[in-house]
């Protein structure tokens, strides 16, 4: 098959789809890369360029085969039905991994990270995947260092992701590191997401669901971020959920996934990184309007959670940097 002409300036992504892929998943590339318009051209492809079995009841069948994986600069491994994997990687799939071209970004959602690690690509590396499947993925894989805790995982050039959801934070993550936090706030937008969830956060394991009646967090949550400036309390903010604090923080935890200080550290964060992105405020003036005691402690949680200060982070990622779409 003949390969479609790449734009000078777009990042191309080829998103492989296997035998036994999950159809739900196998869009999500395209759905969040392809809303940046410009930045990034999509192609999907087979191993062999012929049609392929999915999890439902029907087959798909895409334009491309295995060659535009060598001129690809991120290759995404949608997941597929584990129970049509064997013990060694099908010769079609492990003839069209050995056609990425070397440097270029891998992306698993899911069972996806089998294939990487069949492939001997996660060897010694961190690196995730759902975690109903960890005990499998250790057996099989004990020379990977698996995290199955956590929704992805950025290890530079190969990013390994959890279930269907997080598919969506990492393909978010990657656009926000290519172009910043307006571009992927917008996307996710466009995808009625959440903008970011940081990628150390646990998964969704067996959370209780709160009763349709009984009272939620949503609105509290809506009105710290409007007051992220202010020092917020526990007790301050189950008081405007009209809930004791025991109460509050068991709810909150339910239906987040985490404790309330964290999560409020987690926003103030994302703020201020997405100021330090879009304005020359002071990391002083960025630490008040975000909630921060100090400058300092801005360091601390930005160190803490990118690793970089927040002047490293600015001259990465400033909006006057990404005024030219990123390439690899």
């Amino acid at each position: 098959m003949g390969q479609t002409a790449q734009p000078e300036s777009t990042h191309r992504i080829a998103v492989l789809a296997l035998d036994g892929v999950y159809p739900f998943e196998l869009g999500i590339p395209n759905r969040v890369f392809g809303s940046v318009h410009g930045r990034y051209e999509l192609l999907t492809c087979t191993a062999d360029g012929r049609p392929v079995r999915t999890d439902a009841d029907f087959e798909i069948a895409v334009e491309h085969g295995p060659e535009v994986l060598r001129t690809a600069d991120t290759v995404v491994i949608p997941p597929f039905d584990l129970a049509l994997a064997t013990a060694e990687l099908p010769e079609p799939v492990a003839r069209a991994l050995a056609m990425i071209r070397p440097g270029a970004r891998l992306i698993s959602i899911c069972t996806g990270a089998f294939v990487l690690a069949a492939a001997g690509l996660l060897d010694g590396r961190p690196a995730t995947t759902h975690w109903a499947l960890a005990e499998s993925f250790r057996q099989r894989f004990p020379q990977v260092r698996l995290n199955p805790e956590v929704l992805f995982i950025d290890d530079g050039d190969i990013l390994t992701s959890a279930g269907a959801a997080s598919g969506v934070d990492v393909c978010l993550h990657v656009v926000r590191t290519d172009h910043g936090s307006q571009v992927a706030n917008h996307v996710a937008r466009l995808c009625v997401v959440p903008p970011w969830r940081e990628g150390g956060q646990a998964q969704y394991i067996e959370h209780p669901v709160p009763e349709p009646t009984a009272a939620t967090t949503a609105a509290t949550r809506q009105w710290a971020l409007e007051h992220l400036h202010l020092p917020l309390t526990l007790t301050e903010l189950a008081g405007h959920a009209q809930m004791s604090v025991r109460t509050f923080a068991r709810r909150f935890q339910d239906e987040v996934g985490t404790s309330p200080g964290r999560w409020l550290i987690q926003q103030r964060v994302s703020q201020a990184r997405q100021l330090l992105e879009t304005s020359d405020l002071s990391v002083d003036r960025i630490a008040g309007q975000v909630g921060f005691a100090t400058a300092t402690s801005l360091r601390q949680h930005l160190h803490a959670a990118i690793g970089v200060p927040p002047l490293t982070y600015r001259r990465t990622f400033h909006a006057t940097r990404k005024a030219e779409p990123a390439t690899r």
